[in-house]
């Protein structure tokens, strides 16, 4: 008889916390400014309003206040915090970790309770794969937690999803940041040690570092004032071997490099290579789980939470994964009597174009079938609801699926314990991993306090003027004066040791604050 001590504890989540901005625009509103139809956006792709981060507000602020949250509600102390592993793709540094910042700002909550060094002893780092960084933090933490005794640690996903104006991802934009509680014998859902896995190297959406000579930039420059009479060879003789003097184009290098918050991104071919990866890496899964290639993979697992890079992703994406795992389980002649169509065959069309929009079009078939729809709003659908009314938040897109999934499921007329909720990341460039959850006995206590939906509620419109304002970072004031959050307070502007270094403060009411550490 083996001893239950001597049995691997059960690791994963044991309660998760949200950080959303208070400021959202209307798709309606955006739509009207842009000319688009709201009822495409709307209909089409499940949009209704996209979270819009304040002036006061960033990626580390948005952790920080998830992370607080979380400590603040479990009564945890910050001395057994072991890591916080941060997935962003919109880091604040390009090499210190915006976890540290984040670090700090705990440290200035509970340094007066907890001494200086409260959190001296706790691992921090940045994970950047695209929109996949915060699954990557929760795999590595599962099997930090895992190799030692009463380890806890966080992750969190923190993100502000920006494109350009009038480009064709504006309207998916969203900001927030969740954090998860990883520990053993989790109260919320407990996360086995097998993940599938599909990596391929692509450019479907990245944010390159862009290079511009000086000559370009000056000669923009002039072109803009028209009255100058200086050339750009004047101007650059100047400047190149001037390096004693403070200033943009006072470099060694000929090139001068820019970072845009704002993707490069082909919108048709990420998601061609989201649907391939969360296939190839499903398929990885049951390698790993030992099925073989005519068993049906999904069919015992109870929701499937995803990245959802706008609402509707999933249900438009997974048609195909459907269609398989149809024909493993047997029952595809029926689906196809209602589809009344044939898959299209490679041969039968001249070009790989031409037959990939006959493949789109038979996916989309599939979509709209009776049995496809049901299977939606059973699995999928609730998973959308919060993602609706946010927008994407790239890292911890997912992990809002995950929330909004189990609000919604607290008024199921049934207990979902041992139910198995099956995921599907993606990261651009591009990555998936596919793994499961169990939930466990806590998963309604701990569910009830998520009030996801009651946040979103509160939150406060803004017109379009004060949209594009904060979009064009012209808005030095916030909308909503920050209060009982942290907040940003200042970016040293100064030529000096510390340029550029940002300084984060915490409001703890109208008339007291808390300086936090550089």
């Amino acid at each position: 008889m083996i001893s239950n001590q001597n049995l691997p504890a059960l690791v994963g989540i044991d309660d998760i916390a949200a950080s959303i901005p208070k400021l959202m625009l209307p798709i309606e509103d955006l739509a009207k400014a842009r000319n688009l139809e709201y009822a495409k956006l709307n209909k089409g792709l499940g949009l209704e309003a996209m979270s819009i981060s304040d002036a006061h507000e960033d990626v580390a602020t948005l952790a920080a206040n998830a992370i607080l949250s979380l400590l603040l509600r479990n009564g945890l102390q910050p001395q057994q915090i072991g890591r916080i592993y941060m997935g962003t793709e919109s880091a604040v540094d390009g090499a210190k970790p915006t976890a540290s910042y984040v670090l700090d700002m705990l440290t200035q909550y509970f340094e007066k309770d907890y001494g200086k060094d409260c959190l001296l002893n706790c691992d921090v780092v940045d994970m950047t794969f695209a929109c996949i960084g915060a699954v990557d933090a929760l795999q590595n933490t599962l099997d930090w937690v895992r190799a030692g005794r009463d380890r806890i640690g966080i992750v969190v996903g923190s993100d502000i999803a920006k494109y350009e104006l009038g480009s064709g991802g504006e309207y998916t934009q969203g900001a927030g940041a969740v954090a998860l509680l990883i520990r053993e014998n989790p109260r919320l859902m407990a996360i086995p040690d097998n993940f599938g896995v599909a990596t391929r190297s692509v450019h479907d959406f990245f944010k390159p570092l862009r290079t511009v000579s000086k000559a370009q930039l000056i000669e923009e420059v002039l072109k803009l004032a028209k009255e100058s009479t200086l050339t750009t060879e004047e101007i650059l003789s100047r400047v190149d071997d001037k390096l004693e003097e403070e200033g943009v184009l006072n470099s060694q290098d000929a090139l001068i490099t820019l970072h845009k918050d704002t993707p490069v991104f082909d919108g048709p071919y990420s998601n061609l290579c989201y649907r391939n990866r969360i296939w190839e890496a499903l398929q990885n899964l049951a390698a790993k789980s030992g099925l073989n290639d005519n068993e049906p993979i999904t069919d015992d697992w109870y929701r499937l939470i995803f990245h959802l890079p706008y609402a509707f992703q999933a249900r438009r994406m997974f048609s195909e994964v459907f269609m398989i795992e149809s024909k493993r389980r047997g029952d595809w002649n029926e689906l196809q009597t209602e589809l009344k169509l044939e898959r299209p065959m490679r041969n039968h069309f001249e070009t790989d174009a031409e037959y990939e929009k006959a493949y789109n079009g038979f996916l989309r078939a599939i979509s709209k079938t009776a049995r496809y729809r049901k299977f939606v709003a059973e699995k999928i659908e609730k998973g959308e609801r919060a993602s609706s009314l946010v927008g994407n938040l790239y890292t911890s897109s997912i992990l809002l699926s995950l929330m909004s999934t189990l609000e919604l499921a607290l008024n199921e007329d049934r207990d979902l314990t041992d139910t198995t909720f099956g995921f599907f990341s993606y990261g651009s460039g591009s990555k998936s991993k596919v793994f499961t959850g169990i939930l466990q006995d806590g998963w309604r206590e701990i569910s009830q306090r998520f009030n996801l939906f009651e946040q979103l509620s509160q939150r406060t419109a803004i017109d379009y003027e004060t949209y594009e304002q904060l979009h064009r970072k012209q808005k030095q004031l916030s909308v909503i004066a920050p209060n009982g959050e942290f907040y940003l307070a200042d970016i040293c502007k100064e030529r000096s040791v510390l340029e550029g270094a940002r300084t984060y403060k915490w409001k703890e009411s109208a008339d007291k604050l808390v300086d936090a550490k550089r």
